[in-house]
């Protein structure tokens, strides 16, 4: 889950890291009358969007006025912004964040996130603040600070004057570092960015940006930061999938990938890749899908326009063939499949899943092994086009006779 940076601002006041002042708004009106709230001669508007590069897309603007206040803010809300991080269909602007003015000495960059190779939280700083951390440790990777932190120590002052020292901070900055990581940690945080810290001309260390990431296996703890979704910025098909339980993501091609199980997943999109498909989505069904969970999975496929056809690739293990099969046949019917269907299952119950799937009566296409998956899913969506193709030739053709 992602939220806001005005709502990630707020959590870190919480925990005593500085931020400048600011209010959202949801409209001109409240942005103005935010500008007069802060006072002052100069302000940031901001646009409020769950992607970075918000500056390079024109989301970012400085006001010296109440009256480009005003300006700024009627032209960045509602306006559909595209960044590196939304792709090229952008994002709406729903919100603002109007701030006051920074003067800035020093751009840095401060991140941590869980690093699953050493299970632990890894703390990333970075003299190269401002820019794509990705764009820096591509070109200068020795400008990229690491601190893999104990879990059973947490941050040790140490720690903290390490990276402080890296940044050419004063040691009295630790305690900063300190915060970001008890944020961090206390708030089940999957990732935490600041991009840009700065260090003002008053040389005080400021977070001008806040980026957070929750593990969404640890929302039940926090059901304040669960209240700051904006199911606006995500993706209706997800969104829908989260009602079932269903690990969906949204991808650009036109095969349906319908699988139990994270790694078989991306095994099975990199096999469709391999045979010259893109898959549509990631959906991992989990180990105790139902029918029912099954039916609302072909449902939220099919609701992609882009999508031509569907692999079903299962493992039996927790997971019964059997079941699977029987929701693949309930699903097909429901929604009067009109696509091609392939289906691959091995495992527990597989003789049985096979059995039903064959006695359906439904034109679905049985695969052996994953790769005989990929194949068969390619060559049907390239068969049925070239089928639709034909009759149009021979439409022209006619009418040249």
């Amino acid at each position: 889950m992602k939220i806001h940076e005005y709502q990630g601002k707020e959590i870190f006041r919480k925990y005593g890291v500085p931020t400048p002042r600011g209010y959202a708004a949801m409209s001109v009106d409240e942005a103005v009358d935010a500008a007069k709230k802060l006072g002052g001669k100069v302000w940031v508007v901001k646009a409020q969007i769950h992607a970075g590069g918000r500056g390079k897309g024109g989301g970012v603007k400085v006001a010296k006025s109440l009256d480009e206040v005003k300006k700024l803010s009627s032209q960045i809300l509602g306006m559909q912004l595209k960044t590196h991080q939304t792709g090229p269909q952008g994002q709406k602007v729903r919100r603002l964040l109007i701030e006051e003015g920074a003067d800035i000495q020093k751009e840095l960059y401060l991140g941590m996130v869980v690093d699953r190779g050493t299970q632990k939280v890894v703390l990333m700083a970075s003299t190269e603040g401002g820019m794509d951390i990705e764009e820096v440790a591509a070109r200068t990777p020795h400008k990229i600070f690491k601190v893999f932190v104990d879990p059973a120590e947490g941050l040790t002052g140490n720690d903290a004057a390490e990276i402080a020292t890296s940044l050419g901070l004063p040691q009295t900055s630790r305690s900063l570092f300190q915060s970001v990581y008890k944020c961090f940690v206390e708030t089940d945080a999957s990732l935490v960015e600041i991009n840009p810290l700065i260090i003002t001309r008053q040389n005080q260390v400021v977070a001008l940006d806040a980026k957070f990431n929750f593990d969404d296996n640890a929302l039940f703890r926090h059901p304040d930061i669960v209240a700051l979704r904006d199911l606006d910025e995500e993706d209706p098909l997800e969104i829908e999938a989260s009602k079932y339980d269903l690990n969906y993501i949204s991808l650009d091609g036109n095969i349906g990938c319908m699988v139990n199980g994270a790694g078989l997943a991306m095994a099975t999109m990199d096999t469709v890749k391999l045979f010259g498909g893109s898959p549509a989505n990631f959906l991992d069904v989990g180990g105790s899908a139902t029918p029912e969970k099954v039916t609302a999975a072909f449902k939220i496929m099919l609701s992609n326009p882009k999508v031509k056809g569907i692999l079903v690739n299962i493992f039996g293990g927790i997971m019964q063939c059997d079941t699977i099969a029987k929701g693949v046949i309930a699903a097909a019917r429901e929604v009067k499949l009109t696509v091609p269907l392939v289906v691959r299952m091995k495992g527990s119950n597989e003789d049985l899943g096979k059995k039903l799937l064959k006695e359906s009566g439904l034109p679905i296409i049985s695969a052996d092994s994953m790769g005989d998956a990929g194949k068969k899913i390619v060559a049907a969506i390239k068969s049925k086009a070239a089928k639709k193709k034909k009759p149009v030739a021979n439409k022209k053709a006619k009418k040249k006779k």
